[in-house]
């Protein structure tokens, strides 16, 4: 028997994640990251849970990497909190015959710092159409999510994060105004203007009063959508259900509209993009008090 974990967390669930779910899982392995510590499965739906998809799950012993293989058909028990999934319990059911480097290639490839971002375009949760060049001279943090995402550990956690760095920049002063936050939804077609006010007002904690002043909510168009993901390194594909399987992508850019740093995957915490943060404007911020 291997043991495995999910998503996000490694070994057992936080003692303070709230009662754990246990739901049955099974599905075929698509590929193993051993630098992330991820096996990415190609899942059955789990009834009262999610759809069938495909997603990463990090593993709790690095050992299980060098056990499955890609093709390998597997099943488990996935625990769920309100932390994250944990894959637990891990069988191999059927081996597979494939021969295949032992170490797959990412498919993920960090943005390069310095790199100009193009002037996209996105509608709003206003219905307004904003251009990131409306953003030049604030450092903007950007990421992407979809509103229908079922995992805790992905989009809701992307959202989270960006809330509390949003109430943290508010206590600042300067750095609340030289700063700005955009969520980028990459399903556009659900994912409307009042869809993407109702979510955002959610998690700022204002509903209906919130103002949207420092934390933008958008989409791009369809005809852009690809183009955008492509630049950010969003890979993002339909699955059954009405989910979709994708990888989740953060940028720091700076007042200039050039990458500053990329976060990859969903490890980044908020203290820590605070802290870049401050880093990247303390000087200009150290002016505006003097």
């Amino acid at each position: 028997m291997l043991a495995s974990n999910g998503c996000r967390q490694t070994g057992a669930p936080r003692a303070d994640a709230g009662p754990v779910r246990h739901y049955p899982i099974s599905g075929r392995v698509v590929g193993e990251n051993l630098a992330s510590g991820e096996i990415e499965l190609d899942a059955a739906a789990i009834p009262g849970f999610m759809d069938a998809m495909t997603m990463p799950y990090r593993v709790a012993d690095a050992a299980v990497l060098k056990q499955v293989h890609q093709g390998d058909r597997i099943s488990g028990v996935l625990d769920v909190t309100g932390d994250g999934t944990t894959l637990d319990q891990v069988r191999i059911t059927d081996s597979s015959k494939e021969v295949r480097d032992p170490v797959p290639q990412s498919l993920m490839k960090p943005l390069v710092p310095g790199e100009a971002v193009p002037d996209f375009a996105f509608l709003d949760q206003d219905a307004k159409t904003v251009h990131l060049s409306d953003f030049h001279g604030k450092l903007l943090l950007v990421t992407f999510v979809y509103t229908h995402c079922p995992l805790s550990d992905y989009c809701p956690r992307m959202s989270r994060n960006f809330a509390e760095i949003d109430k943290s920049l508010a206590a600042t002063g300067p750095l609340y105004a030289a700063t700005h936050l955009l969520t980028v939804s990459f399903d556009p077609a659900r994912d409307t203007p009042a869809a993407l006010r109702s979510y955002g007002g959610a998690y700022t904690g204002n509903y209906v009063n919130e103002t949207f002043a420092h934390w933008t909510f958008a989409a791009p168009p369809e005809a852009e959508l690809a183009r955008v993901l492509d630049f950010f390194d969003v890979g993002s594909v339909p699955a059954p259900g009405g989910t979709l399987t994708h990888t989740l992508s953060t940028v720091e850019i700076g007042p200039d509209g050039r990458i500053l740093k990329w976060y990859g995957g969903n490890d980044w915490t908020s203290a820590a993009v605070l802290a870049d943060v401050k880093r990247a404007l303390q000087p200009a911020t150290a002016g505006s008090a003097a």
